[in-house]
């Protein structure tokens, strides 16, 4: 079986790699003209570290990124909410990290490299349609950086992992939109000290009055103890326009939400004034379909499910889709049946994903204490809130995410 993957972002190389360790024969034909660090910081829950963990990356991933110890939420002004381990601190088998996301698509691109060889990870083709046989596929493709039109290649199946601008799903979605409801966000690395205890992952305020996410990515980046903090400020406001996400970000569009966010544990608006970058972003998603598989094409990644980038669970749901499909192809004997099996076993696991992104997320703590105290400071959290109905919000998305403790991991 010969396999076109369309896309070598992170579920596109997950799935090669999967394959691979399979003996299938797959290529990979990535858009982007070379394949450089770009970006700021990611987030790799357990289930996602079992994902990398059986492809044999992770403990590459370990060397380059930071092991959480600890989720923390704090009101915007800056009152302790709540907390609790993560990761193998919280009983997991596998650790939580924070990493830079270049850092990740560097080392899966060059794990592909090694065990498919150069000439089946291809860059510089973006994809331009999709045709099918009774015998095949066939996918076009032109150059990224030239434009000029490449040689069609044939497979016997096609998995699009194009992203969340997916040209393939906008073959078989032609009138979709990208959802936007008003959140914009801004996302930027800076470098400072350790806070907290120095491997903590901080969710503050809530989109409504505005949040920030903050934990560090690099350990002692210059030789001076100085990690390398990412950020990422959010707000929802009504009626305007979407960020460009292919523009850099200006500090003035959001730090009146954050001058005054000088904490004793932190000082945000120094660290978000003194960032090295700043990146800004829609809050964007689409709607869940009820097909991704579509005879010898399926979907795969943010191509299948695009979703709101919180809980960090993106990553996990694409290495998950690439590991699923790759068993059902070493166990079916039609690859049909295959693609059919992977959309039923997929589908509707990550729609739920979608949904509890948008309504409720993990940072529905936040938005609870927000709402029970009219966004005014008190005096003590367990006068407006117990602890243990805050772990159980917790503990809902984990179960939703598919990374709970309390039940089997998917």
């Amino acid at each position: 079986m010969n396999i076109v993957i369309i896309g070598g972002g992170i579920a596109g190389l997950c799935l090669a790699l999967g394959l691979k360790q399979r003996g299938f024969a797959c290529r990979v034909f990535e858009s982007a003209p070379e394949v450089k660090e770009l970006g700021v910081g990611i987030t790799l829950l357990p289930h996602a570290m079992r994902e990398f963990a059986a492809l044999g990356v992770a403990a590459r991933l370990q060397a380059v990124g930071i092991e959480n110890l600890e989720s923390v939420f704090f009101s915007r002004h800056g009152q302790f909410i709540y907390k609790e381990p993560r990761g193998r601190h919280a009983g997991y088998s596998h650790p939580e990290l924070g990493v830079h996301r270049g850092k990740l698509h560097r080392i899966l691109f060059e794990a592909a490299l090694e065990c498919l060889g150069a000439d089946n990870v291809l860059t510089n083709h973006h994809c331009t349609g999709v045709t099918q046989d009774e015998h095949g596929v066939t996918v076009s493709f032109r150059e990224t950086s030239g434009g000029g039109q490449l040689g069609a290649v044939r497979g016997d199946i096609a998995v699009a992992c194009d992203g969340i601008n997916s040209a393939v799903r906008r073959q078989f979605y032609p009138e979709e939109k990208l959802a936007f409801a008003g959140i914009n966000t801004w996302r930027g690395v800076t470098r400072r000290k350790p806070f907290l205890s120095g491997r903590s992952y901080v969710r503050v305020g809530s989109i409504e009055t505005g949040k920030m996410v903050i934990y560090p990515i690099v350990d002692d980046i210059d030789g001076e103890g100085n990690q390398l903090i990412n950020w990422m400020a959010e707000i929802r406001r009504p009626d305007v326009a979407m960020n460009d996400w292919n523009r850099k970000g200006d500090l003035a569009d959001f730090y009146e939400l954050y001058r005054d966010w000088r904490f004793d544990w932190l000082d945000v608006a120094g660290m978000i004034s003194r960032a090295d970058q700043i990146l800004e972003y829609p809050m964007v998603d689409k709607d869940p379909v009820a097909q991704w598989t579509f005879g010898r094409v399926t979907l795969m990644g943010d191509a299948a499910h695009p979703m709101y980038p919180r809980g960090s669970n993106g990553a996990a749901q694409g290495a998950i889709d690439a590991r699923t499909l790759a068993e059902l192809l070493q166990h079916a004997g039609d690859p049909l049946a295959a693609l059919q099996a992977y959309q039923q076993a997929r589908l509707e696991p990550t729609a739920k994903v979608v949904r509890t992104n948008r309504e409720v997320p993990p940072d529905f703590i936040n938005i609870k204490v927000e709402e029970l105290t009219g966004g005014k400071p008190f005096d003590n959290i367990d006068d407006v809130i117990s602890q243990e109905e805050l772990r159980q919000i917790s503990e809902n998305y984990k179960r939703v995410a598919g990374f709970s403790l309390e039940t089997p991991q998917r």
